[in-house]
Parts: C-alpha cells; structure tokens; sequence
C-alpha cells in the first residue's frame, strides 16, 4: 500500500474525473500530489511529458487525461478524437515507463465494448465484435490505451492497470450542448426550459436506449480503492448494475429540476447503442460497489450546475 506521502501525477487534474480522484486522494490524507495544467504541461508534447516524468518520477499515475463529449462531438470531431487520445496515452504510458513509474491507472470508458454483444457486458467481450460507429475513433483510442499498458506490464514488468466506466456525471461535469453527454444535457435542457417558461423538453432520439450512470465521486472512490488494493494489471468495469431508459432519465431529470412540460423526441437524431449495461461483478468481487442513487446524484449534480451559473452570473 502507497504510504499517505507517496507523489500521485493525476493527469486531466481540471476535469471532471481527475478532479473527483483529486477530492477523494485529499479526504483519504494524500498529501503529495501532482498536478499540471495544459498550459503549464501539453500532454500532446511527447517531449515535454518524458522531461516531467523524469524529473517528477511519481510513484503512481491516474491517466484521466482525454479528449471526451457526447455522441455529436464523437461523430464530428473523429480525426480530433482518435488522434489526441492516442497520443495522450502513449506519451503518458510510454513516459511512465522511461521514467521508471511502474503504478499506473489508466481510465477508458465502456464505449470499447462491441455495439450488439451480449448484456450485461463482462470484462472479457472485449474485441469480440464491431463498435458503435457514431464514437469508434475514441472506442479504438481507448483500447490502443489499455492494450498498451497490457504490452508494457509483459514486456517491461511494469503495474498498468485499466478501468473502464460507465456513463460519468456529477460535479464539473460539461454541459456545453455541443460536446456534453446525455445527462447534464438533459439538465441543462431542463433548467432553461424551466426557466423561459416553455411546454416541451426535446430529447434526442426515439427515449428507448437504456444507459447506466455512476456519479463521479464513486468512480473516484473506486480508484483509490483499486490503487490501495495494489492492483496492478487486468481490467475492471465500473459501473452500478443497473440502468434506466433514456425517456426514464428525462422524466428523473425534469422532476429534479422541477419542469412540469411534456418530453418530445427527436427522432432524426441518433440513439447510439441500444444498451450499454456492464457487469460489475469482477470489482464487487474485489470489495467494492458504487453507493449512490442516481436521483440522488442527478439532485447534487444539479445543485452543482446552479453553483456554477451563480459564479457566472
């Protein structure tokens, strides 16, 4: 087990996942950790990355670093998508290993699962068919990723490990309608047409397709849980085993925001996967599940979302 001084580099420290691990590293008394932002250190400088591993040489790296958004920022951005992440990832991989760091986290997400294979989705589907085409670029990058830690801990004896997520929300999350996921678009959504008045909430899609959500600070949990446990290799979804229609969550989201209009879909645009639920069995095996409710979660990411309009304002 890390000693509560060890040096933790989390990468993506300003996002909403690495600002997460970040809360939960400082309420467990980890005091030594590194952060950057992307104008004090470019993650897409190789360069640059080799040069602060070696002079920092933590002991142990949270990838949380990524280029991320929802199914309109994945489908037109797929050169943008692929490249980054696969760069980001190799530099941070491959500069963890020069530098001797031999404990890291890699991050991915459950998009690298195969569109139609069998739910829910165990550890091992993966590779096993094609990939939804409206996020395969990121899908792709994020395999490359967790490939890439598997290749090294074989040939460099190195302690990569990989997890892979479901759906994230919760506090800093993006609710820029252009690049943001479902859900805080959904609240967004709400909340303005609350607030001008209006009779209708448009969701894309025909509200069908199923997603599960984990709030942020579980994931987060779950990672400190895994870096304690002194895991060093595998793959670990982590989710909450069990999920919701997208018209189920539209209803959960308008109550909680307190929209009292009429929920109309937008068929012409894309629904993505059908469902997307991951079997969490492997962690909870391990001693660990996700803890809170999604309306719960939806009502402190909401509150969230207010706080930021107010410093806004």
């Amino acid at each position: 087990m890390l000693a509560k001084t060890a040096k933790i580099y989390i990468a993506g420290h300003r996002g909403m996942v690495g600002s997460a691990i970040i809360r939960r590293l400082q309420q467990a008394d980890y005091g030594n950790l590194l952060v950057r932002t992307r104008q004090e250190l470019d993650l897409l400088d190789q360069h640059a990355v080799f040069n602060f591993l070696r002079a920092e040489k933590p002991e142990y790296i949270f990838l949380a670093a990524a280029r991320v958004g929802g199914i309109l920022a994945n489908n037109t951005s797929r050169g943008r998508f692929i490249y980054e992440n696969l760069i980001i990832q190799a530099n941070i991989i491959h500069g963890a290993y020069l530098a001797g760091v031999r404990n890291l986290c890699f991050l991915g997400s459950s998009c690298i699962y195969p569109r139609d294979c069998p739910q829910p989705i165990r550890e091992e589907y993966l590779l096993t068919g094609p990939l939804e085409q409206t996020n395969e670029p990121y899908a792709i990058a994020k395999i490359a990723g967790i490939k890439l830690c598997e290749s090294y801990n074989s040939q460099y004896d190195s302690r990569f490990f990989s997890i892979m997520p479901t759906n994230l929300y919760g506090p800093n999350d993006n609710y820029d309608l252009a690049t943001s996921h479902v859900l805080p678009a959904l609240i967004r959504k709400a909340h303005e047409a609350r607030q001008g008045g209006d009779r209708e909430l448009v969701v894309w899609g025909s509200g069908r397709p199923r997603r599960e959500f984990l709030y942020v600070d579980d994931l987060a949990d779950a990672c400190v849980f895994l870096m304690e446990k002194g895991v060093g290799e595998g793959l670990y979804n982590i989710g909450v085993g069990t999920d919701v229609t997208i018209r189920e969550l539209a209803q959960t989201v308008m109550e909680v925001v307190g929209f009292s209009g009429e929920i109309v879909f937008d068929s012409s645009k894309p629904d993505g996967t059908l469902r997307k639920l991951l079997d969490v069995s492997r962690l909870k095996q391990l001693g660990w599940q996700a803890t809170t409710p999604l309306r719960q979660g939806i009502e402190q990411a909401y509150a969230d979302y207010l706080s930021n309009l107010n410093q806004r304002s």
